[in-house]
């Protein structure tokens, strides 16, 4: 059977915006980009994103870490994060990204966020999502 994974992302969303901006903006390199509304039509939008994502982990998952490993990453720039969303619209956020393994015998994995993360997601006023789904249905 599968194991659990999981991975957590910070993502900036919008439309009509070219992530390479908020790149050269923070001087941050993002694990992915998606530049669909870049070039957008106004009578049709199309979102775009920008994310700096961890490794997916197997082993030992606790959300806490994975997301305390990005807010390490990210906090430096928290001032360019303010300024990027603030004059591209963009929203913040940070996600989690969960695929449970249906073995009993697999542990449940830590999910949850310390001080530092919601403090920060708090000042830059980003919202957190939580995806999960099972390894296999049963």
């Amino acid at each position: 059977m599968a194991s659990n994974e999981a991975r957590a992302h910070f993502t900036l969303a919008g439309y009509h915006f070219n992530p390479d901006h908020v790149t050269q903006h923070l001087g941050i390199q993002p694990t992915s980009i998606d530049a669909s509304g870049a070039n957008s039509e106004m009578n049709k939008p199309v979102l775009s994103s920008w994310e700096l994502s961890t490794e997916t982990v197997t082993d030992d998952i606790d959300v806490y870490k994975l997301t305390d490993e990005l807010i390490k990453q990210i906090e430096p720039a928290k001032d360019k994060i303010l300024e990027i969303c603030k004059s591209h619209n963009l929203s913040p956020r940070i996600g989690v990204v969960l695929v449970l393994s249906v073995d009993k015998k697999e542990s449940a994995p830590d999910v949850g966020f310390g001080a530092r993360t919601i403090r920060f997601l708090a000042d830059i006023g980003a919202f957190i999502n939580v995806d999960y789904r099972l390894s296999k249905r049963i």
